[in-house]
Order: structure tokens, then sequence, then C-alpha cells
């Protein structure tokens, strides 16, 4: 199923359609959940992939064996995408660990009453949109990138692929207060102190794990290991549809690397529209490499960590 030109428009978002068709997309807002699945959301190229690794070695106490002969894609399948079916059906492993790029307001309604764990996962959007944008240029399925400022425009307003960045992450995050099977990690969190998000994230997932399991996770997930991982790096996938000439999947992995692309104009820019659209907001983030605390979004600056 190639359709790299093809482009689904659901619920007035937009979706590849090389991986997702109308009704895989359907079917994925009435996907009868378990209570013991486990549930990986993201807005793209927020840390997706280092979370179902982080999941993959909790879940078989620091084994590496899965991690390193089993596709991603098959040890947590995108929920939305028309494979995941298939997938699910000829799996026996048990939790189910699925993936989901979908925004909480399609997807809220499936997971309501269900007792499946739910981890958000978060980035700093400035290394988010810079993520994105280089990945558009390897993959072949996404849109033509444009040039940055372009790229970053559409970000900005919400009109690149799986939606309006803003909308994802304040809709999915508003629901911690209410839903006490909703975890929210961060990528900055997972790179400035890995060993202590894994134990949160085990003992979120009750799946305890001793030092030397830990040890283990902390190795295998790392950024270098993942990077030279072929279950991991998406090297397995045809050059027709990610072009491994252009690019890397897993291009740097470094907090504040958004400050190499970004012009001061469009920092700024980015903080005037950052600070309207999360008013309001209490989430943290941490926008460079060096901020040993997180910065409040509702009262630093993006740019400088000076108040707004």
């Amino acid at each position: 199923m190639a359709r790299l030109d093809v482009t689904e428009v659901f619920h007035g978002i937009s979706f590849p359609g090389h991986l997702h068709t109308q009704d895989s997309l359907q079917l994925a807002l009435k996907f009868p959940f378990q209570d013991t699945d486990i549930l990986i959301v993201s807005y793209p190229k927020s840390g997706t992939t280092w979370v179902q690794e982080v999941v993959s070695l909790i879940s078989s106490k620091g084994d590496t064996h899965i991690s390193e002969n089993v596709p991603n894609w098959a040890r947590s399948p995108w929920l939305e995408q028309y494979y995941c079916a298939a997938v699910l059906e000829s799996s026996s492993s048990t939790p189910r660990v699925l993936t989901t790029h979908l925004p909480q307001h399609l997807l809220g309604p499936a997971l309501h009453g269900s007792k499946a764990k739910v981890i958000y996962v978060s980035r700093n959007p400035k290394d988010v949109v810079v993520s994105f944008y280089h990945f558009h240029k390897m993959a072949n399925f996404l849109p033509e990138a444009g040039s940055f400022p372009e790229f970053l425009n559409l970000f900005l307003e919400g009109k690149l692929s799986y939606g309006c960045w803003f909308d994802h992450v304040t809709g999915w995050t508003n629901q911690t207060a209410t839903m006490n099977n909703l975890y929210h990690i961060t990528y900055e969190e997972l790179s400035q102190d890995p060993r202590g998000a894994i134990k949160r994230l085990s003992s979120f997932l009750q799946c305890p794990l001793v030092e030397d399991e830990v040890n283990s996770c902390v190795k295998q997930c790392s950024f270098s290991s993942m990077k030279h991982n072929k279950m991991v790096n998406y090297t397995l996938v045809p050059e027709a549809i990610m072009d491994h000439d252009k690019g890397s999947f897993m291009r740097k992995g470094k907090i504040g690397d958004w400050k190499n692309m970004f012009t001061e104009e469009q920092s700024q820019h980015f903080n005037s529209v950052f600070k309207s659209k999360m008013q309001g907001c209490t989430l943290e983030f941490v926008w460079d490499e060096r901020d040993k605390e997180e910065t409040r979004a509702d009262k630093l600056s993006p740019l400088n960590n000076t108040k707004l």
C-alpha cells in the first residue's frame, strides 16, 4: 500500500494516505480498548519512538531480545493505521501496547470508562517543529517541506499533517486532572534524567524493576543505542518511502537544537503565538539543554527564560 501522494482529511485533520485510510481512522475512534492495554500518545516528533522503546524494555524487565529483533511498529502498532488490526490479531503479547497521534477530542470517547493506561509524550514545540521539518525532507509519504519559514508558519497555524500542536498538547494534558490512568512524560525528562524517568514510568505501569533491569533499560534506550538499532531507527523501511540519503530518522536528539534553525525574529514570533495559544496553561517546558529546571510556560519566555 504505497499511496505516497495521497492525503486523507479526517475531521478536518490531514493524515498521510500511505498508512491511513478513512476506514482505519474511523475504526480507531471505535477501538474496543481492554483494561490491560497501554496506549502511547503524542504529536509527531515528540519522543514517541523513545517511549515505545522504554515501554518495551520495561515490559520485558530489561531483556533486550525483543527490542533487538522485532520492529517497534510491530511491538506497539499505530492504532489509526490500516495494519494495526492484523498485528494485534497475530500477537499474543500481554499487555497490548498501542501508539497513536490522534487528538484527545477524537479518541477520548473510545477511552471513556476504560482502565487502559495512557502515556502522553510531549516535547518543547520549537524542537518539535525543527525535527518535523527534517522528517518531511526524508519521508516521501509527507508533503514537500518547502522552506523552513513556510513550514514554521504552517506549524503555528495548525495546518501540518496530524493537526495543531497546541490543540493536541492541551487537549490531552488537560485530562490529567480527571484521568488517573493518564501519565505525562516529556522528551526532555527522558534526555536529562533517563534513569528517573524509567523508574517513574515503570511505577505507573505497575511493573517495578530491580536495579540491573533499570541499568539495561537505560543503556538500551540511550539515543546512541536507538540510533544504531535497526528495529527502532526505521532503516528497515524501503528507500522509496523514507529516503535515508536525505536524512536520518533519529537525527540529533539534542534539546535546544531549534537554536540552529530559528532566526531571532522567528523565535520572537513563535513566542508571541505560544503565549497567546497557551494562555492559562500550567505545563512546563525545557527549551535548552543547559536548563537545570523546567520553565513555566505561562511565566517564562521560551527564548531566554526571562519573564514575559
